[in-house]
């Protein structure tokens, strides 16, 4: 049976995992942060003790890893890892290994079997592109860099980091640079997705414009 996709992608403090995780919700469907298995991912490698500019050790560490996202937590090797891969520095670690072809082969299997199950709400940077491109809908959400500086600086201040907005901007725009160029599954708009600019709006806009269209598309 062919479950319903709806995939959120956007860069970095664009509010696509706030934003997708409440749609889910609201509709019943399951939530993917396929951000999240990154970032376990990104552990397994540092914990390998591995060379991250090496594609196929990478690729073998997160293939040893067991890597499970249930009940809204994250586990890796059954340990709870869901306040680590939160971390800056898993973060950019995560955006390191992203690139390399063996990781993300290994990691797609495991986002596709989501969609085996039940309805679902895919949030990441290439999920309307590579990993669901046939999806139902197909959401791209999008901020000026320096609102998102400024929506990640205030989430990393609620976990106790004083990192200063500038910085927060310049790792930002360093991101966003990386994840566009890069040779492998880069982040794009996909085609045929719906581009919300979400600068000028509140939480709840975002969240209301995207069940609009869940709604308007998946009742065709």
């Amino acid at each position: 049976m062919k479950h319903a996709i709806i995939t959120i992608d956007g860069p970095a403090g664009s509010g696509k995992s706030t934003v997708a995780r409440e749609v889910a919700s609201r509709l019943g469907f399951t939530f993917l942060d396929t951000g999240a298995l990154y970032r376990a991912a990104a552990i397994a490698v540092h914990e390998a003790g591995v060379d991250v500019r090496d594609d196929p050790a990478c690729g073998a560490a997160v293939h040893q890893a067991r890597i499970d996202l249930s009940g809204g937590r994250v586990s890796l090797n059954d340990r709870d890892v869901t306040e680590e891969i939160r971390s800056p520095r898993i973060s950019d670690l995560a955006s390191t290994i992203a690139v390399h072809p063996s990781v993300r082969r290994e990691l797609l299997g495991i986002q596709r079997s989501f969609s085996q199950r039940a309805p679902v709400v895919v949030e990441g940077r290439d999920t309307g592109s590579v990993v669901f491109p046939h999806a139902d809908l197909k959401i791209y959400l999008d901020a000026a860099p320096a609102e998102r500086a400024r929506r990640r600086h205030a989430e990393l201040a609620t976990k106790g980091a004083d990192t200063a907005v500038g910085v927060v901007l310049t790792e930002l725009v360093t991101r966003d640079r990386r994840d566009g160029s890069r040779s492998v599954s880069p982040l794009v708009i996909p085609e045929h997705a719906v581009v919300v600019d979400t600068t000028h709006l509140s939480f709840g806009e975002v969240v209301e414009k995207v069940l609009f269209l869940a709604r308007e598309r998946l009742t065709d």
